[in-house]
């Protein structure tokens, strides 16, 4: 008789019943062969300390945390990677044998593997990046186009104060337009993301011009309810290599789940076509 506990892991929201996390996790479980359970959780903002201390003791090598607790889960933690610190939330939690939490933020890490799975030939260095939007999304976009090496990074929100705070932490590679001014400045741009909500199912459009945008230009979209967002569908009429945000959410649970299953997944069509299923 073994006394090996069967890893838990999960997502915690408020509200949770959206959350793909479970399909997607659960698709890897089944797929290795994996003794493990992934299971939603949703957590009132006030009970969120009192449920992260209590998961460890419960068997729970971790969790993925969403909307809204992303930056009360990253003050809660007792050890912050250096990318969680700079984009200022978590999203994913790791357990230690002493009940200490470790949080780390895989979503820029999850967008550049995105990006670089579905445009191949994007090459950072070549020149300027377009970021529509100034919110949580948007700060693990800059940390990661930062990092890659992308020379310059054009901000731009419908809030210009949000932008320029954004500017005055990542310092002097952004440059911030005015959203009036959005439509013109995809004219230069090698990338084009949107980190907004805005097209996403339920939320405004995005009204941006896109005459501007260039054959050849890299244009990505984080929303993917729908998968094919009208900026993208601009885009691939525009002849640009498009890449829609599913990818994110796949590739940025990888590091979750090989640290608390302890096997590195893949993302694969299947695994597509069972979170989209």
């Amino acid at each position: 008789m073994t006394n090996k506990r069967i890893p838990l892991a999960g997502v915690i929201g408020h509200p949770i019943a959206h959350s793909k996390s479970p399909q997607l996790h659960g698709h890897w479980l089944k797929a290795y062969g994996l003794a493990g359970h992934y299971v939603p959780m949703n957590v009132a903002p006030e009970d969120l300390e009192t449920v992260l201390r209590t998961l460890p003791k419960a068997g729970f090598a971790g969790t993925n945390v969403t909307v809204p607790h992303k930056e009360a889960a990253l003050r809660l933690a007792d050890h912050v990677s250096d990318r969680a610190a700079l984009i200022g939330a978590a999203n994913t939690l790791v357990f230690q044998d002493d009940g200490s939490i470790h949080a780390d933020n895989t979503d820029g890490y999850g967008f550049m593997q995105n990006l670089r799975s579905g445009a191949p030939d994007w090459i950072p260095a070549d020149g300027p990046a377009v970021v529509f939007g100034a919110g949580g999304a948007a700060r693990a976009v800059l940390q990661a186009l930062a990092q890659a090496g992308v020379p310059e990074i054009v901000l731009t929100n419908r809030t210009r104060a949000r932008a320029e705070q954004l500017k005055d932490e990542f310092g002097p590679r952004i440059t911030v337009v005015d959203w009036v001014k959005a439509g013109n400045v995809i004219e230069n741009a090698e990338l084009v993301v949107n980190s907004s909500s805005l097209g996403m199912q339920g939320q405004p459009e995005l009204r941006v011009p896109l005459d501007g945008l260039q054959p050849g230009a890299v244009v990505t979209d984080l929303v993917y309810t729908p998968l094919k967002t009208n900026l993208l569908q601009h885009a691939e009429e525009a002849g640009c290599t498009t890449v829609d945000g599913l990818g994110m959410l796949l590739h940025q649970a990888v590091p979750g789940f090989e640290r608390w299953f302890g096997v590195k997944p893949e993302v694969t069509p299947d695994l597509r076509a069972a979170v989209l299923g």
